[in-house]
């Protein structure tokens, strides 16, 4: 049965600038500035600092005054702003208005940026060398399209053939792309459109400059007993090959030179642009830790005069303030003058929560600052650090997302000095990163004919006092990077 009822309900909610500063927290300082310019873009009230905008806001504070002319329609008073307390500089000093993120005399600091030839463009070239006509370039052209990233065709053939015929009005057989594939496969860096591993390093083997027997025994391996080979089924190719152990070991060493992913050699070319740009610097003055936000290259922001002087302008001008027109003006240019107040405060603010958070994280972990040692690092989660700073856990989290710390020892990303704590056999609290670096060293110092499995880790990490289950050291092992025992062995 239906029926109606009042009900009262308390709900939080976040309003839009709230929601706006906390993506400002989020966004990490190489994002900020492209942020900043998009909101100076959009809101005209908001300005970079500098003489040049001095000059060109007097020139259309002057023209504002001259443009802004409305008739005078109906006697409509205009209740909904207050000139006088809005344009009261008492509440909000002119340096509230302002940040500046650099002194005069700071140099100002350019990321410098690599630029090369790409990957695919590196091949466009190549092929661009070889004596084809126009349909087989064009095949060409489209084989090359669909190789990725990595050097591999992952497309089928077959595929392609239907891409051609649908797409580009080339009808073509399978037969004929693998001819135009094998002029791939003579691109460099060697292995370049091999669909599978296995045709990759054939093909690199293939082209060997010196042909020696480890290179024959290699070629073989590959190709008729890859499955055992990608399994470390040594003592299988052994029988089966009936080489000996020595020439097995050397047709390893030779496989292993091979890249498995040519295209990442030229691929390094085209994320030139990329670099790390940390948003803390931390650096350790005679056994004092000092703290500071990056600031580099932000521009000054500030309310644009020229609005101001409009709002001025129209609070002065008592004769036609009722007018509809004069009503959308002011409406409007009280909005633009707010939003630019509120971003530059917000920028403060980002600036401020970054910095009591990040000083807390320094606290909390001053002798990994200190040391740089990891086997230092104290458990370590979002909820400690809200509970320093006085933050929600959702704001801590924020300012962790995408930051970077860069200290004396290196650069860190901030995340990554979270963990989750662990308890050895005395009962003190340790780190699962320290746990790491141990097993890590473990794992290192094994011998590698002889792996080490989980089940053994797990009894040497008891026997250093840290109590773990087999399948939390698989865990570790995992975040770490490193395959199972089978896959380590080595001959």
């Amino acid at each position: 049965m239906l029926s109606q009822r009042l009900q009262q309900k308390l709900l939080q909610k976040l309003s839009p600038q709230q929601i706006q500063l906390m993506k400002l927290i989020q966004i990490p300082t190489v994002a900020l500035e492209q942020r900043i310019k998009q909101e100076i873009e959009e809101n005209p009230a908001l300005e970079e600092a500098s003489e040049e905008n001095e000059e060109s806001q007097d020139e259309f504070g002057q023209d504002s005054d001259n443009e802004n002319e409305y008739d005078d329609e109906g006697d409509e008073r205009l209740d909904d702003f207050d000139f006088e307390d809005y344009l009261d500089d008492d509440d909000i000093p002119a340096y509230k208005l302002t940040i500046q993120n650099r002194g005069r005399d700071e140099e100002e600091w350019e990321a410098p940026v690599v630029s090369g030839v790409s990957f695919h463009e590196h091949l466009q070239n190549q092929a661009g060398m070889l004596v084809l006509n126009d349909r087989q370039r064009a095949i060409l052209d489209v084989i090359i399209g669909n190789i990725d990233d990595s050097g591999y065709l992952e497309r089928e053939l077959p595929a392609l053939v239907n891409d051609l015929s649908f797409s580009f009005n080339i009808s073509t057989s399978v037969k004929e792309l693998e001819e135009l594939l094998q002029l791939v496969h003579q691109l460099d860096p060697p292995g370049v459109g091999a669909r599978n591993l296995q045709e990759c390093l054939l093909i690199q083997l293939n082209r060997v400059e010196e042909e020696t027997d480890a290179t024959e025994l290699a070629r073989a391996v590959i190709r008729d007993f890859f499955e055992e080979f990608s399994k470390k089924h040594f003592d299988k190719i052994l029988k089966k090959t009936e080489a000996l152990e020595e020439e097995l070991k050397e047709a390893v060493a030779e496989i292993l030179k091979l890249n498995p992913k040519p295209g990442n050699t030229l691929g390094d070319t085209s994320r030139g642009g990329l670099f790390i740009l940390p948003d803390f610097f931390i650096t350790n003055q005679d056994g004092e830790l000092e703290l500071r936000v990056n600031q580099k290259n932000k521009p000054e922001l500030r309310v644009n005069k020229a609005y101001r002087e409009m709002l001025e302008h129209y609070a002065a001008d008592k004769s036609s303030r009722g007018t509809t027109q004069r009503r959308e003006a002011l409406q409007f240019v009280k909005q633009k003058i707010d939003s630019a107040k509120w971003f530059i405060e917000a920028i403060n603010q980002r600036e401020q929560t970054l910095f009591i958070t990040m000083s807390a994280i320094m606290e909390f972990q001053r002798e990994y600052f200190l040391s740089g040692d990891e086997t230092r690092l104290k458990p370590m989660i979002l909820k400690d650090i809200a509970e320093l700073v006085g933050l929600d856990i959702s704001t801590v989290s924020r300012v962790a997302n995408s930051k970077y710390v860069q200290t004396t020892f290196g650069t860190f990303l901030l995340k990554t000095l979270f963990s989750e704590g662990l308890q050895t056999e005395s009962g003190e609290e340790v780190s699962s990163r320290e746990v790491k670096k141990i097993l890590e060293e473990c794992i290192g110092s094994e011998d590698k004919r002889n792996p080490v499995t989980d089940d053994a880790l797990s009894l040497i990490l008891k026997e250093r006092g840290y109590t773990l289950a087999r399948r939390t050291v698989a865990k570790y092992r995992e975040q770490l990077g490193i395959p199972v025992a089978r896959m380590r062995r080595a001959l």
